[in-house]
């Protein structure tokens, strides 16, 4: 799925990881950031998603994006050029 294009994918993941997952692979700036604003606008205070992402500028994106909306980073690491974050919505 790498290097794909084109919308991202929602799917649900077990509670325990998180409350959604969002699959930005292969979309660059802004997309990621856009998806997972909107994403976040439908979920409830406290709520965890899940994201993936290629385009490296989504760490700073993603950390910008919780700062000023009062979200929080929970988690974020790369595997095999592959971002990794947990954000849970304030």
């Amino acid at each position: 799925m790498q290097g794909r294009r084109g919308a991202a994918t929602i799917r649900a993941v077990p509670a325990a990881e998180a409350d959604s997952c969002l699959d930005t692979r292969g979309l660059v700036c802004p997309e990621p950031l856009l998806l997972v604003r909107n994403r976040v606008r439908e979920m409830r205070s406290g709520e965890i998603l899940y994201v993936l992402a290629t385009d490296p500028t989504t760490q700073r994106d993603f950390s910008n994006f919780c700062h000023f909306m009062g979200h929080r980073l929970l988690r974020h690491e790369v595997r095999d050029g592959v971002h990794h974050y947990r954000l849970q919505k304030g």
